[in-house]
């Protein structure tokens, strides 16, 4: 059997198809068991976050076992076959362990570094066993490679490399200021308790937040968090004799009231819809300033997005008064909302008159009978070329000009009132947040592209290092335990031997007594260990060597071990190390008495 990873993530596809792709706890849980259930596969788990989507698998045949993953993706995700295709990767063996030690060290974060990585390969690696999805190589794999993630934070400094994906996400809803000098003081609002609302929590209390407003669906957890930022942070004092209380529970239901009163919203749940439509946040604004928010730059209020408003003209002499009354043009004519001076339609009006009112704009008053500096001569140029440009106002309507267009003044964009941090894939807040005036909305797939040129620490190297130095130790391992059912096959056929022997020797010696029955046994048994130990332990140093797997098979052959006898070993130990793990659970749960 082998190992193989199938999965996409922010490094592969862009965040529209990892919004579309994600998966809820159920699609993992049909997922999985549909996983084990396929030929290919014997077992199997899932790594899903805000940014990847991973399906790990013991598979005995490659390329079955990629197509056999891959569609199996395609059908709980939502997404096509082949849209989903040019978004995957692949890693097989030694490749797939390289890759999730590296996940494991936040190496392949978007934020490079972060630690949150191992509580949800420790969380993945749970739903496996309580499925029993895992067997000995998912649970080899995911409980080394959170040794390897812890190594790698406790031996170096990738910590410093990168922070938390909240703690990113608050440093870009910041605008360069440092977190703890922009959130203190502040409201917030946290929608969702799993994982990531409490890290966001716990970091908004640390930052100096004045108060903190939990809304999840279930009250409970709400509930449970915030007692624990309560006994964490506790509560803060007030100007006045009591004290004013840091976190608070609300319904789902109280969200729309709450963003009158919130500065900052975090907001990751499970929910497979918005959880906050552009109009519930704008409605929360309007509620907090008493206006409207407008849209973003470039859009005028009061129109529908799409639309051409009206044209300015506020800015434009009016018609038939001031410089417009010696004009040659008959006024009442020209269309409303248009100035001759330059702006008029002067469609089909006579090359005369064209030149005489070009004249007249630049500052020199013609009479209109006279026909210019020229006149209508035919043999001129200029009469030609005006009559062109009457034929193209005809056409278009009005005349052509070269002068560059007066630059429209806009008003700035306000100081954002309300800021919005989306953590949940698919996401949770409408993406239209991002047009609405006073409001800044911090999403995903904003922190993939502040996180593309994020530096990346010296450190970086060192865990590097590590991880290579793992997945070889990690290989040796896994190919020495998979001679072990052979070595111990072997030994036990030549246990079987001296005890045929010795039976044999009693029935030729039938007056042997004990001691001298024990003496000629043990000299037995001594003559087999030696004889089996250097191969034996020779075997096992070559078998951890890439490619060392045969030296299992020649074994076998050489002394011809029957193959069922070395599979019953196999399903010994395993069955073994499933009940010392049920055994251990069990005794968790005695010493922690009734919940």
């Amino acid at each position: 059997m082998s190992l193989l990873v199938v999965g996409l993530s922010h490094r592969s596809a862009p965040v529209s198809v990892l919004d579309r792709a994600s998966l809820s706890l159920d699609a993992q849980t049909k997922l999985l068991q549909d996983a084990v259930a396929a030929e290919p596969a014997t077992e199997a788990a899932v790594l899903a976050t805000c940014n990847r989507i991973e399906l790990y698998a013991d598979v005995d045949k490659f390329h079955a076992g990629v197509a056999e993953l891959s569609t199996l993706l395609a059908q709980h995700s939502g997404v096509g076959l082949e849209e989903l295709t040019p978004h995957l990767y692949v890693h097989y063996e030694d490749r797939a362990v390289h890759h999730m030690f590296s996940v494991a060290c936040g190496l392949d974060s978007m934020v490079v570094g972060e630690g949150q990585i191992l509580g949800q390969i420790k969380d993945s690696l749970a739903r496996a066993q309580g499925l029993h999805t895992a067997g000995r190589l998912m649970n080899d794999l995911f409980q080394q490679s959170l040794r390897v993630g812890k190594r790698a934070h406790s031996e170096t400094g990738i910590d410093r490399a990168g922070q938390s994906l909240v703690t990113f996400g608050l440093e870009q809803l910041a605008l360069g200021t440092p977190v703890a000098a922009w959130a203190r003081g502040k409201k917030a609002l946290i929608i969702g308790a799993g994982s990531m609302s409490s890290l966001a929590a716990a970091t908004l209390a640390r930052a100096g937040v004045s108060e903190i407003v939990i809304a999840n669906r279930t009250a409970d957890r709400a509930e449970r968090l915030v007692t624990l930022l309560t006994e964490q942070y506790g509560q803060r004092p007030t100007e006045g004799d009591g004290t004013e209380v840091l976190a608070r529970a609300v319904p789902m239901g109280s969200v729309p009231s709450e963003l009158t009163r919130a500065d900052v919203v975090v907001s990751c749940t499970g929910a497979t819809g918005l959880v906050l439509t552009a109009g519930a946040i704008a409605a929360g604004v309007e509620g907090r300033v008493g206006a409207q928010p407008e849209m973003a730059r470039g859009e005028v209020p009061g129109t529908v997005r799409g639309e051409v408003p009206e044209a300015r003209t506020a800015s434009l002499p009016p018609v038939g008064t001031g410089t417009d009354e010696d004009c040659p043009l008959d006024l009442t004519s020209v269309p409303p909302g248009f100035s001759v001076m330059g702006e008029a339609a002067v469609a089909g009006m006579d090359a005369a008159t064209l030149e005489q009112h070009a004249t007249w704009a630049a500052g020199s008053a013609v009479d209109r009978r006279r026909g210019g500096r020229r006149g209508a001569d035919a043999e001129g140029t200029d009469p030609e070329l005006i009559g062109a440009l009457a034929a193209t106002a005809a056409s278009a309507g009005r005349i052509p000009e070269r002068r560059r267009p007066e630059p429209v003044a806009e008003p700035p964009r306000p100081e954002p009132v309300l800021h919005l941090l989306d953590l949940a894939m698919p996401r949770d807040i409408d993406a239209a947040a991002h047009r609405l005036a006073g409001v800044r909305l911090v999403d995903i797939e904003t922190l993939a592209e502040a996180s593309a040129d994020a530096p990346m620490a010296a450190d970086v190297d060192q865990v590097r290092r590590i991880v290579s130095d793992e997945v070889a130790a990690f290989g040796a391992a896994q190919r020495a335990a998979h001679i072990t059912p052979t070595v111990v096959a072997l030994r036990t056929m030549a246990a079987d031997v001296v005890a045929g022997e010795i039976a044999r020797l009693e029935g030729r010696l039938p007056g042997l007594d004990d001691k001298h029955r024990a003496e000629i046994t043990q000299t037995v048994r001594r003559v087999v260990d030696k004889l089996l130990h250097a191969p034996t332990v020779r075997v096992k140093q070559l078998a951890a060597e890439p490619g060392g797997a045969g030296y299992a098979d020649a074994l076998r052959t050489l002394f011809d071990l029957d193959p069922e006898t070395v599979a019953s070993v196999s399903r010994a130990e395993e069955s073994n190390e499933k009940n010392a793990k049920n055994a251990t659970i069990a005794n968790i749960a005695e010493n922690r008495g009734p919940a």
